[in-house]
């Protein structure tokens, strides 16, 4: 499967750091179009990390939700989509082999490590975590108790710990996890940066965290799409949301479904697995205002009901790319570009 592991986005300026080689470099800015497809990049001992504006596209800001990012859209989106997700929706965007692929970099090696999965929905990833970890030590939260029905009817799961929560305020003591997981889940976080600030909070000194989740798309027609629908990152918003969180050995793999071939104009719904190191115990540095959703206000049902359907709308369009990879990979030859 085409994939590579980087650290970063389409265009970065760093004013002090470390090369692909590991060489020193100074006053150098990276452009990740002029590196090879597969390879590291690490921002170790950077100084100064500045980021610049993306080249490719300009995408809705974070701070400008789309119609399924709110919590309460969300909530019934999931509703629905739980019915069908295991069985329609993962086999077109996160297979198994992406699934363990984009786990690798969690580091799962011993089986008492101590484990959340955050946004865990079916189980679909805890599955593959605990190949490697204990069911006994790990937990699964969601807000959506829907979802979380079809977790704890997973076999493999019954001894995991499931709860319903939020993301962005997590009901876990400070330094409690030795590795956090949370696939599929950013894209619906009215504010991201505050989910990866708590993810440092309920780590443990030198725990790793590991986000997986969508990437924008450069396809004029499926940025369109994307800003309606839901959040989609673009690769430095990753990197600038864990490193202002405060982790270190921040990295970024690069993954999608084998018979898309690397092409990645259409945006991923499962595009990339970042990862992050905790380097001290206790809180992140970060400090942040109020939450930028309060589920407590009423809605208007009118308002709610129009961006339900159209955020539903939206979402079938990437019901069907995934099916339009797969027929031009049929018929494309092998070695060719799709």
């Amino acid at each position: 499967m085409a994939s590579s592991i980087l650290s970063g986005a389409d265009n970065f300026k760093l004013l002090s750091g470390i090369s692909p080689s590991g060489s020193p470099f100074l006053g150098s800015e990276l452009n990740l179009k002029c590196l090879p497809q597969k390879g590291f990049v690490n921002f170790r001992a950077t100084r100064t990390l500045r980021p610049t504006k993306c080249s490719l596209s300009a995408s809705r800001p974070a701070s400008q939700p789309r119609f399924i990012q709110h919590k309460k859209e969300a909530f019934w989106f999931y509703r629905f989509l739980s019915i069908v997700y295991d069985h329609v929706i993962n086999p077109g965007h996160w297979t198994e082999d992406m699934r363990d692929e984009a786990l690798e970099p969690a580091e799962l090696h011993t089986r008492n490590l101590q484990v959340v999965d955050v946004g865990g929905g079916t189980g679909f990833t805890t599955l593959g975590i605990v190949k490697h970890v204990d069911a006994k030590n790990v937990t699964i939260i969601d807000q959506s108790p829907h979802q979380l029905a079809k977790a704890r009817q997973k076999e493999p799961l019954k001894e995991c710990k499931i709860l319903e929560g939020d993301a962005e305020d997590l009901p876990f003591p400070t330094d409690t996890f030795d590795r956090y997981i949370s696939a599929g889940s950013i894209e619906y976080w009215p504010d991201p940066q505050r989910g990866i600030k708590e993810a440092y909070r309920v780590l443990t000194i030198g725990g790793v965290a590991c986000v997986i989740g969508p990437v924008y798309p450069t396809f004029w027609l499926s940025r369109f799409f994307a800003d309606v629908w839901m959040l989609f990152p673009k690769e430095e918003e990753y990197i600038e949301w864990f490193k202002k969180a405060g982790f270190t050995q921040v990295k970024l793999k690069r993954i999608g479904p084998k018979w898309y071939r690397g092409v990645r104009r259409h945006g991923l719904i499962m595009g990339c697995s970042v990862t992050g190191v905790k380097p001290y115990a206790g809180e992140s540095p970060l400090q942040l205002g109020p939450k930028v959703e309060d589920v407590s206000k009423p809605v208007n049902p009118f308002v709610f009901l129009m961006r339900f359907l159209l955020g539903i709308m939206a979402a079938s369009y990437y019901v069907l790319v995934p099916i339009y990879m797969w027929l031009k990979d049929q018929i494309v030859p092998k070695g060719q570009p799709i």
